[in-house]
């Protein structure tokens, strides 16, 4: 019976937790033709990372995202876009490709910054803030984890607003193993609300990069 309770008791938590991030940031989400029109002045576009295929090409909730900070540049939103992902290891790689994913559809490479550490959700916003010194920003992802990031900024003291990319790459409804990843960000949710109150440094800082200066300063290739 103890233990029944103790279950019952972490599920409710759990339940809790993912309201409080949901309810804390749903007012903060918008759809893309709402997001062109926006009058937030942010630092910059956050297009937050997700996986890339062997070939190096983005997988179809990334490409989502970065056309949809795509529009949002060529609709005179911001002039400056952080791509955030992991590069931790040689053979992958996802920022180069997002990068070169936006520079060839004719955003300048100057106006691209790469942020090779942006291991999670919370290393993302952390080095935009600590690195790239933003205070306010435009977060570009899915819905389903729009929640979260915004949650994550506020609590770190970035203003955000994010705009929930819609799917333009493929005539499909949804994304391969979306009930995963939906589930996952479930538990997600409920670890950063702690993560927040504790407020760790990320895996790894560096120096200062100016948003006001050339992405190209990010650039290792």
């Amino acid at each position: 019976m103890v233990l029944l309770f103790i279950i019952l008791g972490v599920f409710a938590l759990y339940l809790t937790l993912n309201l409080v991030v949901i309810l804390s940031a749903r007012s903060f989400v918008m759809e893309l033709d709402e997001g062109k029109k926006t009058g937030f002045q942010a630092d910059a576009i956050l297009v937050l990372g997700a996986g890339v295929r062997p070939d190096k090409t983005p997988s179809h909730m990334l490409e989502d995202r970065l056309l949809t900070a795509l529009a949002l540049y060529q609709s005179d939103v911001c002039a400056r876009i952080i791509v955030s992902g992991d590069h931790g290891g040689e053979y992958y790689d996802e920022v180069n490709v997002m990068k070169g994913y936006l520079v060839d559809r004719g955003v300048p490479s100057e106006c691209v910054f790469m942020d090779h550490a942006g291991f999670d959700t919370y290393d993302s916003l952390y080095r935009a803030k600590a690195i790239f010194g933003a205070k306010s920003l435009l977060l570009v992802t899915q819905r389903y984890h729009s929640y979260r990031a915004v949650y994550i900024g506020e609590r770190l003291g970035v203003s955000c607003r994010a705009v929930a990319a819609p799917i333009l790459s493929h005539s499909g409804t949804g994304y391969a193993k979306q009930p995963w990843f939906t589930f996952r960000e479930t538990v997600a949710r409920a670890k950063d609300v702690f993560t927040c109150l504790i407020r760790p440094a990320p895996r790894f800082l560096g120096d200062p990069v100016d948003l006001s200066g050339s992405g190209d300063v990010t650039n290792d290739k």
